[in-house]
């Protein structure tokens, strides 16, 4: 396993360990983290561990042409029921992404460094947010990098059923309308494989990036 220094730099993807950790240490300037998720890389630790750099095989994407939405839900999306937003509050979405309670999870890997990294990277436009509404209060949403051809999601919250399902479907198809090539959601479960989302091998996911 690589110890970053100071200097910008990470070492080849291919020499990851089998759980796909690539690299320690470093930190979390915006410098670093752009070239980070330009070379496929992101960080992902709690909050009394040194920062840890990850680029997993396989790779959990979603390619646009390939979302699924169930008839419920475009049920519940003709019907108005939420107003979506993109960019509005970043901050509060970050915040309740790591504030939301996840099943099997005791704590965090949004720490406040992450968050004062990723506001950071919104103020230069790079990370992005989407917003959904009810009744003028924030009930949902997700947040992520935005590489141009390639939005790496980082995390998604609901305090209402299907909120952060809207957030999804709302930014694939923002990403549809730009022609973007897919949607990196990094790492396999089961709510992203019943929106769409499959695994690729790391090769094929780096060629992806790489062609602009």
């Amino acid at each position: 396993m690589y110890h970053l220094s100071k200097n910008l730099f990470f070492p080849p993807v291919s020499e990851a360990n089998p759980d796909g950790i690539l690299a320690i240490g470093g930190d979390l300037s915006p410098e670093r983290l752009q070239l980070a998720y330009s070379s496929g890389i992101f960080p992902w630790f709690e909050e009394d561990q040194p920062i840890i750099w990850w680029s997993p095989n396989p790779r959990m994407v979603l390619f646009l042409e390939d979302l699924v939405v169930s008839k419920s839900m475009r049920n519940i999306l003709n019907r108005n029921v939420f107003k979506v937003t993109f960019n509005q509050d970043f901050r509060a979405v970050i915040a309740h992404c790591q504030q939301v309670k996840r099943d099997g999870q005791t704590g965090t890997w949004i720490t406040n460094d992450m968050i004062e990294a990723y506001c950071r990277l919104h103020e230069l436009s790079i990370a992005k947010s989407v917003e959904v509404w009810q009744d003028n209060q924030l009930v949902g949403g997700l947040y992520g990098v935005d590489l141009g051809h390639i939005f790496c999601g980082e995390s998604m919250f609901s305090l209402v059923s299907n909120a952060s399902k809207v957030a999804f479907i709302a930014l694939v198809n923002h990403l549809k309308i730009n022609n973007y090539h897919l949607l990196d959601c990094q790492v396999y479960n089961d709510h992203l494989a019943s929106l769409g989302c499959v695994e690729i091998e790391r090769d094929d996911f780096i060629s992806i990036l790489k062609s602009k």
